[in-house]
């Protein structure tokens, strides 16, 4: 095919095609006017990509997905080593013009589009409150360590009116345990104890404390807010998983609920044909080991760096759940362990395993079924 009959469209940015309806018509019109075919290429699979993505496949476009590392990596081997919009685009297109490996994008229903969004956002808001976590930690650890090696997150209704040692000195155990008591604290009793225990060892008055004592108090009160919106979201991702055609057969799976659930078909789509078979699947969550040999040396396996991470923590977390709940998966756990393995190797075993179970329970449309023991056994 001539040059004049295939062109190869790509944009990194996706500015120039947003402007309006009209234009979005228009540009695309204008594209295929240059020649029979047109294969479109993108560097995003999803997020700012969305409309570009949904606007090609409403007009019975076929978009190409090309990987953000891919281009980087391509780019050293092009002329100049400015970066532009320009020169970012004639990558794309000149890699999708010489690549047939290249997956192709699909618009996304609008079930599948809603929990992409919500466990997004649920991913954000748990990274939040880790990094709210970990600053509440650092401040406990910097003016009252003993209380913060004490410390139980679960419990942070007493931190919103947390106190410098001093002060909790003065109080005792007494006065303490009541007001944690009117607060509605849990373990009230044993908190005043040891924060008490813990402050009368401390006599030394750091610099700034009473600055610190109000920064954990806002801390407190932001997590606690944070565990609050998680909560409300998890609900939120629970009835919108139930709601998708898939979710009884991947909830039969043990170890599964709905939030595991909700994540793997927001990285799957729940559609096994776009991977083709279960060796492949487990590749995209990074299950399946990379081979790198070279010259005589041959069968090093290496475990890969390109793979989707929370797809690969769906199942290992599923595998680490199933291990309690499933006699099937205990066993297959315990033989790897008899085999030498260590026990993260063993559960990566097991959710390898587990890939081809529920790549299977979703091609064929039926739920997991455990194994009937054996007649004459217990």
């Amino acid at each position: 095919m001539t040059e004049r009959h295939r062109r190869t469209v790509a944009h990194p940015s996706f500015t120039e095609i947003l402007p309006g309806p009209r234009s979005r018509v228009r540009r695309h019109a204008d594209v295929l006017e240059l020649g029979d075919e047109a294969t479109w290429a993108i560097d995003l699979p999803d997020g700012y990509a969305s409309l570009v993505i949904t606007l090609l496949v409403s007009h019975g476009q076929r978009p190409l997905y090309i990987p953000g590392r891919a281009v980087n990596r391509a780019s050293g081997s092009y002329r100049g080593e400015g970066k532009t919009d320009a020169r970012d685009a004639l990558i794309i297109a000149d890699q999708a013009r010489m690549r047939r490996d290249l997956s192709p994008l699909r618009a996304a229903d609008e079930a599948m589009a809603e929990l992409k969004f919500l466990t997004a956002r649920r991913t954000d808001l748990v990274c939040d409150r880790t990094r709210a976590s970990n600053r509440l930690r650092g401040l406990l650890a910097g003016i009252f360590p003993a209380l913060e090696r004490e410390l139980n997150l679960a419990n942070l209704g007493p931190l919103t009116g947390y106190q410098p040692p001093g002060t909790i000195r003065r109080l005792g155990a007494s006065r303490l345990e009541k007001w944690l008591r009117g607060r509605g604290a849990r373990w009230s009793a044993a908190l005043a104890r040891t924060a008490v225990e813990a402050a009368s060892h401390q006599h030394t008055a750091v610099p700034g404390e009473q600055a610190a004592a109000r920064l954990v108090q806002a801390l407190a009160l932001e997590l606690i807010d944070l565990d609050r919106k998680i909560a409300e979201l998890d609900e939120e991702i629970a009835k919108a998983f139930r709601s998708h055609p898939y979710a009884e057969i991947v909830t039969s799976m043990p170890g599964i609920g709905p939030l595991l659930g909700a994540e793997f078909l927001a990285a799957t789509s729940g559609d096994m044909a776009l991977f083709g078979s279960a060796d492949r699947l487990a590749t995209y969550a990074g299950l399946a080991p990379t081979p790198r040999d070279s010259g005589r040396v041959s069968g090093n396996l290496y475990c890969p760096t390109r793979y989707h991470r929370g797809l690969q923590r769906v199942f290992y977390m599923s595998a680490m759940s199933s291990i309690h709940y499933c006699p099937e998966s205990r066993c297959y756990y315990q033989r790897k362990g008899a085999e030498g393995k260590r026990h993260t190797q063993a559960v990566l075993a097991l959710a390898r395993r587990r890939v081809n179970v529920l790549w299977a329970l979703l091609r064929d449309g039926r739920r997991f079924e455990p194994a009937h023991p054996a007649a004459g056994t217990a």
